[in-house]
């Protein structure tokens, strides 16, 4: 397995529309720090920038000696909107910009059963261009619970349809996260995202759920004590032989900077790595 850095580490929390830091910045840090990827947002780049902006952010990317893990290709679909699955009854053009970024994994959002067909004709569409789509372990969505994300995957039923896995929305749910967890969900599994927030009573950002209602949650640094158990993470993947990409997925509020926190959580997560 390998890192990749999320341009979400340079929005806001809770604005996912606008990067607070250049691309070039991005990715140099991401070089320096060990990555060897960028997954892509629409705050980047996505369906509605000229072909020309797509291009060209692929050409900064490479000139940092990274690739592009993952395109998140609109708003909607990370800001889990009911308008988040619109992407994938109009894939055409989100598959013009994964192929532009010279990668082959779409992020795609479903909220209702209904949403099922539609991707897997979008599966379908993505496979003969071979491209594939994947979905968030992510709260409310159809992908909240193991058993769900199971269910959907097998009922889209197309083997280029699968999972992002991530353990702090599996945590907001009440699931189990670790290594049997992943061994569960080994299979489907396409794509890894970590962010550290967990539920904590005390927390004072709220997270709505469709299984468990309403959650505190406390944001935490990787380098720091408590959160998701990161070290369970990575010897579950281990365990499945992964080797897929690991991508930092993660944002501050302002506690430090979000280039220092993408810089010192690489050192914590290749330090989990080497030692596995």
């Amino acid at each position: 397995m390998y890192l990749s850095l999320s341009v979400r580490v340079a929005e806001s929390f809770t604005n996912k529309r606008i990067s607070t830091v250049p691309l070039a910045h991005i990715a140099a840090t991401a070089n320096k720090a060990g990555y060897r990827a960028l997954c892509m947002r629409a705050s980047v780049v996505g369906v509605t920038d000229a072909p020309s902006r797509q291009t060209e952010v692929l050409a900064m990317v490479k000139q940092t000696g990274l690739s592009v893990s993952m395109v998140t290709p609109d708003f909607a679909v990370p800001e889990n909107s009911p308008e988040g699955p619109g992407v994938l009854r109009h894939i055409e053009p989100a598959l013009d910009l994964c192929e532009r970024l010279e990668c082959d994994l779409i992020r795609v959002c479903l909220k209702e059963q209904v949403d099922i067909e539609a991707a897997r004709l979008a599966s379908d569409k993505a496979r003969e261009r071979g491209i594939r789509l994947a979905h968030q372990c992510h709260t409310q969505s159809l992908f909240e619970t193991i058993e769900g994300c199971l269910d959907v995957c097998s009922r889209v039923d197309r083997p280029n349809f699968g999972l992002i896995y991530e353990p702090a929305n599996l945590a907001l749910c009440g699931e189990p996260y670790g290594p049997e967890a992943i061994e569960r969900l080994a299979e489907v599994i396409f794509n890894v995202y970590l962010q550290n927030h967990t539920p904590d009573p005390q927390g004072t950002l709220k997270m709505d759920t469709w299984s468990q209602g309403r959650i505190p949650t406390t944001l935490h640094r990787f380098t720091d004590p408590g959160g998701i158990d990161m070290p369970a993470v990575i010897l579950g993947l281990e365990g499945i032989d992964y080797t897929g990409s690991v991508t930092l997925h993660h944002t501050q509020l302002d506690v430090v900077s979000p280039l220092e926190a993408a810089a010192d959580s690489a050192g914590f997560l290749l330090d989990l790595m080497a030692s596995d």
